[in-house]
């Protein structure tokens, strides 16, 4: 009986002695932004699979296959791009947009209306069952979708029951329904859009201008658009073709917009080409209007322009004054909610193990707008590591004991 007794406390303890080595990764020592469960502060993060299982002080390193080295760095959830365009017909094996976001801290990207309900199949096929990264669509209210010309301008191509019904059915990767390129001076293309979306009960992103006169964004806010819609480009200035949210003249932000996002209409950045100047989001800033989310409207135009990539729009709002929690709430909990999936965004535990390691970066820097306009700088924010479902897709500096990094799908030997 003895014997017996020394045999099961000797598996007992071997079993005890294995799962003292259960994570398979544990992130050490790091400065963890999580802005839904308000930390701020420096923790670890435990993580099994493709989930986090635990944040808290001092986690043993040994209790973990593999150590990330995160001292003097910043945690934070995998970042959301809310408005970019990943919709390109290229060529299979080159997925898309793998080498844009991860190295930027990226992992869920939401293309703006690049498909409508005809091309998204498409869309899916080549960029989103191909890509690594997690991408959403917001489905264009043409069901051409982003085709350019009269295409965009069919106020036959767009249906609102269609549309609506079709995003339904794809409710797993439409997030929401697209409005963008209409130049007609009546208001088909929004209503058609805010019609698929209630019969979807989904919101609605605008992208607004072309015409001239410009329409007038007070209709827009409270005669067209729903609380949980989202107003894109909102630092946009192009003279007569687009009402800004700043008047160009007294500097000044226009009341009803101040309104308008207290009524739940949400704002979003949208950086991209020639959609953000300076001279509306520093004198918005200074005056207490902050953007819900910041997008980079990704393209090959904006991303070798001023815009770069999202780091560097967050660290443009860092320089205009926002702090860094408030950065990381708007590209985390705040797409998040705007898209209604509030499993992203989070470091919870038990939520997918998305997650984005930055270093921020002390020296010279210049962040410039499409008009010229720069402003100098001494901080810039640089991505050190990411983290895919629980999967080190990317590590600069090989911060990571051992140093590992996923071989990804579409990836040439």
């Amino acid at each position: 009986m003895k014997k017996l007794f020394l045999i099961i406390l000797t598996v007992c303890a071997f079993k005890l002695s294995g799962y003292a080595q259960t994570y398979s990764i544990v992130i050490k020592g790091g400065h963890v932004i999580d802005p839904v469960n308000n930390i701020n502060e420096v923790m670890d993060i435990a993580i099994s699979g493709d989930k986090i299982v635990r944040v808290a002080k001092n986690i043993d390193p040994k209790s973990a296959r593999q150590l990330v080295e995160a001292a003097g760095l910043y945690v934070t959830p995998g970042l959301i791009d809310i408005h970019s365009h990943n919709f390109h017909g290229i060529r299979a094996g080159d997925p898309v947009p793998d080498g844009f976001t991860f190295r930027t801290g990226i992992t869920t990207t939401v293309d703006a209306g690049s498909s409508g309900w005809k091309s998204f199949p498409r869309f899916k096929a080549e960029t989103i069952d191909r890509s690594e990264t997690r991408v959403l669509a917001w489905l264009n209210i043409v069901g051409e979708g982003y085709k350019g010309g009269a295409f965009e301008q069919d106020n036959n191509d767009m249906d609102s029951k269609l549309t609506g019904e079709f995003a339904i059915k794809n409710k797993e990767y439409i997030v929401g329904i697209k409005t963008a390129h209409y130049n007609r001076p009546d208001w088909v293309a929004v209503d058609r859009a805010v019609g698929a979306g209630k019969v979807a009960n989904i919101p609605v992103m605008v992208d607004f201008g072309g015409t001239v006169p410009a329409h007038s964004l007070e209709e827009l806010f409270f005669k067209h658009l729903r609380p949980g819609d989202v107003f894109t480009h909102c630092f946009a200035e192009l003279g007569a073709s687009r009402e800004s949210i700043v008047d160009p003249k007294t500097k000044k932000i226009k009341p009803f917009v101040v309104e308008a996002q207290k009524r739940g209409i949400l704002f979003d950045v949208g950086f991209g080409g020639i959609s953000f100047a300076y001279s509306q989001a520093i004198p918005a800033l200074e005056q207490g209007f902050y953007p819900n989310s910041i997008s980079t409207d990704m393209n090959k135009g904006a991303t070798n322009g001023a815009m770069k990539n999202i780091l560097d729009v967050m660290s443009k709002f860092i320089a205009m004054g926002m702090d860094l929690p408030a950065v990381v709430k708007a590209t985390t909990q705040n797409p998040a909610e705007q898209i209604n999936r509030s499993d992203l965004g989070t470091l919870s535990a038990g939520s997918i193990a998305d997650i984005a390691i930055f270093n921020m970066r002390e020296g010279r820097f210049g962040f410039w707008d499409y008009t010229g306009h720069k402003m100098n700088a001494n901080k810039k924010l640089e991505c050190e590591l990411t983290m895919r479902a629980g999967k080190i897709v990317y590590n600069l500096n090989g911060i990571t004991n051992p140093v590992v990094v996923t071989t990804r799908r579409g990836q040439n030997p």
